[in-house]
């Protein structure tokens, strides 16, 4: 079995907008990153991404931006449960995942926005991963569409 997901939204904003408030590490600490973001995310870059509720900040290696269009990333995958679910655990896996977001402008001038993530082994520790991850997309996109549409960080004191 190939181990992935897909998770999406519609923003009720520009899909420059969008675009910014992913690839500008600023942007991005509003909303997301609880720890903060350092480095934008263009081609080639290597960024990192830090979250209270996880110890130390990620490296995000960035393959490929195509402004306003599509981010493609991989980053290190994580196997077993998060440690904030009732005594988890999660241990580096030696081995990458890839994150890929498009954005698509709607003709009502919403955003489309998918996230889909690949790449873990299929063994219940990378099974277990790839449901937190995906649980963790879909909150992120939830927070980005109330950052960007009404000013709101839904992760403020949420970890």
């Amino acid at each position: 079995m190939e181990v992935k997901f897909r998770v999406a939204a519609r923003i009720a904003k520009p899909v420059e907008e969008v675009f910014e408030a992913l690839a500008d590490p600023d942007k991005l600490s509003c909303y997301f990153t609880t720890g903060g973001a350092k480095g934008r995310l263009e081609t080639g870059a290597t960024v990192t991404w830090d979250f209270h509720d996880y110890p130390g900040a990620f490296p995000v290696h960035v393959i490929e931006v195509v402004p306003n269009e599509r981010i493609v990333f991989e980053w290190e995958a994580t196997e077993g449960e998060a440690p904030n679910l009732e005594g988890g655990r999660i241990e580096n896996a030696g081995y990458n995942t890839t994150v890929t977001i498009t954005l698509k402008q709607l003709d009502d001038g919403r955003t489309l926005i998918e996230i889909s993530e690949e790449g873990w082994r299929d063994t219940p520790g990378g099974i277990e991963a790839s449901y937190g991850n995906c649980q963790g997309w879909s909150q992120m996109l939830c927070a980005l569409k109330v950052w960007l549409e009404h000013g709101i960080n839904l992760r403020d004191g949420m970890y």
